[in-house]
């Protein structure tokens, strides 16, 4: 295994060119390139590596034409004015004919090409239309030890709020002026209250000012009165985009990181027994909840293979 041994080496180093060999290593779903990436994984643990990964990992979601990849390709400016590293995973539908993301690698977040401290990947999404890739959560954890920040990027149509924000350290959900879609996210509660809200397209003005003060009165209904509700321009001249970045980070340094993590790695293997054994292995589970439960009295120090074997085990004894 000294191939995955080395690669491990090279992101805790914070080589960034690594990051492509990473990415095809994840994302090749063989059996032996899956045990590969199991290796890798154990070798970046907390464990292993004596701390948590230090990058922050973010995730964009909202729906389409929202300005989503508008607003990062100004964020990941914004980063790399600051000196921070950017790691993007844009998490695309697939296509049904080769199961691969639809959109290439930089169609739609602009940045330097030969910048190399941005590296931006399409990521399919697979199956669950609007979810996250099964690669993603792995991959997101990986790049965090080396990229200062990783984004993971998904068009919200109802799955990916709830994929998203359970494999992040801070969900920031995108919405246009005008379109209704946040007050109707945040009603259906598809998922807790966002870390931040972000207005795009501020330059419209009045509307602009009027979905943030409608966003800030249905946060209050829902009994949160500290979320922050961003208007963002991303188009010359770029306003707000600062503030988010200062928003993104004061969230992150409010966490505890170390719970944040573990939370995110447990139900990363939950997602990923669920893949391998449906939702009949669920069942055996005693469902989502009880799945949620097993997890929590398990050993924290697992690594993520290690609680997929073990949910395996419970499901098996219960059948």
């Amino acid at each position: 295994m000294a191939g995955e041994n080395s690669l491990a080496a090279r992101l805790r180093e914070r080589d960034l060119s690594a990051a492509p060999a990473v990415l095809n290593l994840i994302e090749n779903r063989t059996a032996t390139k899956r045990a590969e990436t199991a290796v890798l994984l154990a070798d970046l643990a907390p464990e292993a590596a004596a701390d948590e990964a230090p990058g922050h990992v973010v995730g964009v979601t909202g729906p389409p034409g929202a300005g989503k990849s508008t607003l990062l390709s100004a964020l990941v400016a914004e980063w790399r004015a600051r000196g921070r590293s950017v790691a993007v995973l844009a998490v695309d539908p697939s296509s049904k004919r080769s199961g691969g993301a639809l959109l290439g690698d930089r169609a739609r977040i602009d940045s330097d090409p030969t910048d190399r401290g941005v590296f931006i990947r399409s990521m399919a999404a697979g199956e669950r239309l609007g979810g996250l890739a099964p690669a993603t959560r792995a991959a997101a954890q990986a790049l965090g030890v080396a990229f200062d920040v990783v984004v993971i990027e998904t068009v919200g149509v109802g799955q990916s709020e709830t994929d998203v924000a359970d494999a992040v350290d801070t969900v920031a959900v995108v919405v246009q002026p005008g379109s209704g879609d946040a007050l109707q996210f945040l009603k259906s509660g598809i998922m807790e209250v966002p870390d931040v809200l972000v207005v795009t397209k501020a330059d419209l003005g009045t509307i602009a000012v009027r979905a943030r003060r409608d966003l800030h009165a249905a946060l209050r209904s829902l009994g949160s009165r500290t979320t922050p509700v961003l208007a963002v321009s991303a188009l010359p001249p770029v306003t707000g985009v600062a503030e988010l970045a200062d928003a993104l980070e004061d969230h992150r340094a409010g966490l505890d990181l170390h719970a944040t993590r573990l939370r995110v790695r447990r139900l990363g293997a939950l997602s990923d027994f669920v893949a391998e054994h449906g939702e009949r292995g669920l069942r055996a589970l005693g469902g989502r909840r009880g799945a949620v439960s097993l997890l929590s009295g398990f050993d924290p120090t697992l690594s993520a293979g290690e609680l997929v074997r073990a949910l395996e085990s419970r499901a098996t004894d219960t059948t």
